[in-house]
């Protein structure tokens, strides 16, 4: 396995429409590896997240710790979602903080909503539909977004609470 370069916010893969996978594709072993280096890349850097865009691939996959909190290291084996299909589950929105492997150092808060139901094919190809709510939903949410060029800055209300890291440790952590 090995550590990928991460894609930084004003590269272009990050604002491009990712193409969906085949079902043929997703087996091979080019794509096994691809998922298997995206899992280390994203624990090296401490995320909880990590979408094909963001480490240079235009497809429509992500791998994420969904029992991770933001604060916590991950906890269990991150689950690979493929060609993802988010359906939100009732009106309720969330407005929290959000940071992204993409855009270091910076956080800002991002309305997303409560509870999700994402459909999905996982790392076998296999169908599969998750129930999400409050952090992991927001995760799969930030993550899909990423398959569509989307970066957490354009989900944002106002700029106003966008911040550096160390500036969100010191007056806004408490939130």
């Amino acid at each position: 396995m090995s550590i990928l370069k991460v894609a930084r916010m004003g590269h272009p893969v990050l604002r491009a429409k990712a193409r969906a996978m085949d079902r043929s594709d997703i087996r091979s072993a080019p794509v096994q590896k691809l998922i298997d280096d995206m899992m280390e890349t994203m624990a090296e850097y401490h995320g909880v997240g990590l979408a094909a865009p963001q480490v240079h691939q235009g497809l429509r996959l992500f791998v994420a710790s969904l029992n991770a909190s933001d604060d916590e290291e991950e906890t269990d084996e991150p689950i690979v979602v493929i060609n993802p299909e988010i359906a939100v589950v009732g009106n309720e929105v969330v407005e929290d903080w959000e940071g992204c492997l993409s855009i270091p150092e910076i956080r800002g808060r991002v309305p997303r909503a409560r509870q999700i139901t994402v459909r999905a094919l996982n790392r076998q190809g296999e169908r599969i539909e998750l129930d999400a709510h409050d952090f992991p939903a927001r995760v799969i949410q930030h993550e899909t977004d990423h398959l569509d060029g989307i970066l957490f800055f354009d989900r944002m209300r106002t700029l106003e609470s966008l911040t550096f890291l160390d500036e969100y440790s010191r007056y806004w952590a408490k939130d």
